[in-house]
C-alpha cells in the first residue's frame, strides 16, 4: 500500500486500508476525544448555523426538534444549543438586514414566520440561543431587535470550540 500525494492511496485493498488507518490513527491520539462527554449524565449537543438557506434551517430545526423530543419521551437530561455566525443572523430578528450582506431575500420573507415560531418553541423547550457578536455589531443590529432568548457571545467560533472542549456532540446541517 502507497499514500499517493494526492491522498489516494493506491495498492491492493486501498480503500479499505485507508479506512482502518484513518480509524486507528484518530482512535489513539493521546487526550482526543472521539465522542462527546455524557458522564456527567446530561446530553451536550451544539448545532453551528452559519447559513443563509431557511429551507436547510428549517430541516435543521425539524432535527432539534426530534432530538429534544426523544430526549424527553426517555427523561434525558439535555443541554443544546445553537450558535449562530455571519448568515445565521437572518434566523433571530425580524430586522430585514438590508444593505448587509444578510439581507432577507424572498424565500425567507415566505418562511419568516414559521421559522420564527419553530425557533422559539425550541427555545421554550431549553434550547439555548447565542448570536456571535462579532456578526451583530458588523451588521448594526441593535440587541433589542433580536428574538428574546438571544444570548450574544463574543466570538461564534470560540464559542463553538469552547463548547466542544466541554463535551457538547458538534452538528451541522448540510
Amino acid at each position: 500500500m502507497k499514500v499517493l500525494p494526492t491522498g489516494r492511496v493506491s495498492g491492493r485493498g486501498g480503500l479499505l486500508t485507508a479506512v482502518l488507518l484513518l480509524v486507528f490513527a484518530t482512535s489513539w491520539i493521546p487526550g482526543r476525544a472521539m465522542a462527546a462527554d455524557f458522564s456527567d449524565g446530561v446530553v451536550k449537543v451544539v448545532y453551528h448555523a452559519d447559513f443563509a438557506d431557511s429551507r436547510r434551517f428549517s430541516a435543521m430545526l425539524t432535527s432539534i426538534n426530534n432530538m429534544v423530543t426523544h430526549y424527553q419521551n426517555e427523561l434525558v437530561d439535555y443541554d443544546v444549543r445553537i450558535v449562530f455566525v455571519a448568515h445565521g443572523i437572518r434566523f433571530l430578528t425580524d430586522d430585514k438586514l438590508v444593505d448587509t450582506p444578510f439581507a432577507e431575500d424572498a424565500e425567507l420573507a415566505e418562511r419568516r414566520e414559521s421559522i420564527k415560531g419553530r425557533l422559539l418553541s425550541l427555545s421554550d423547550r431549553g434550547v439555548k440561543l447565542e448570536l456571535c457578536n462579532i456578526t451583530r455589531t458588523q451588521t448594526g443590529v441593535s440587541e433589542d431587535k433580536l428574538y428574546e432568548p438571544v444570548a450574544a457571545v463574543p466570538s461564534g467560533v470560540v464559542r463553538l470550540a469552547e463548547l466542544q472542549s466541554e463535551g457538547f456532540a458538534y452538528l451541522k446541517a448540510e
